[in-house]
């Protein structure tokens, strides 16, 4: 896996990926949470473990797809903080079981850039969402993007916030590798 920090190896191409079908390789595939709680005083993270998806790059134009995560995979190494996370109060995950990102769009920029266009469902509510990603593996049978993405949960419904002590956005951390299908 090439890596576009390191100034010895060669960046990444997306040229390197060819048309086809493409479907997410969960062992390769992590989804993060980080959030910070208590006025700004402790981190929480977690990981969803139960991730699917798929993908297409046609001949031309942008490739499209989607990624879809268990809600209820949510783990942050704390079962009581897990079990409120999954109540009515955030993910609600009885009601709202899947969190999806669906990718209208992906096209290649600068080096290993790439934008991504799509929109994001959470607890029924569906936003659009725009992001850049690094491509950090480009090879004929498997592509991996990364990203940073900073998700405000009020925009979704999420408004649980006791004394105000968990303000602003939650980063989400996506490394994303796709094979060949």
């Amino acid at each position: 896996m090439a890596d576009t920090a390191d100034p010895a190896r060669s960046p990444v191409s997306p040229s390197a990926v060819g048309a086809g079908r493409w479907i997410l390789d969960p062992a390769g595939t992590t989804v993060r949470v980080r959030h910070r709680t208590f006025w700004g005083l402790v981190t929480v993270s977690g990981v969803f473990t139960g991730v699917s998806g798929e993908g297409e790059v046609p001949a031309d134009g942008p490739a499209r797809g989607s990624l879809t995560v268990d809600a209820a995979s949510l783990d942050t190494r704390n079962a009581k903080r897990d079990d409120h996370l999954r109540s009515a109060d955030f993910l609600d995950t009885d009601r709202h079981p899947e969190i999806v990102f669906v990718v209208s769009g992906a096209v290649p920029g600068e080096g290993a850039a790439v934008r991504v266009e799509g929109e994001l469902t959470v607890l029924g509510n569906t936003r659009p969402l725009s992001f850049t990603a690094r491509l950090t593996e480009a090879t004929a049978d498997a592509a991996t993007l990364t990203a940073e993405v900073p998700i405000d949960r009020t925009d979704f419904g999420m408004t649980w916030n006791r004394l105000g002590m968990m303000p602003g956005a939650a980063a989400m951390t996506v490394t994303a590798r796709f094979t060949r299908r």
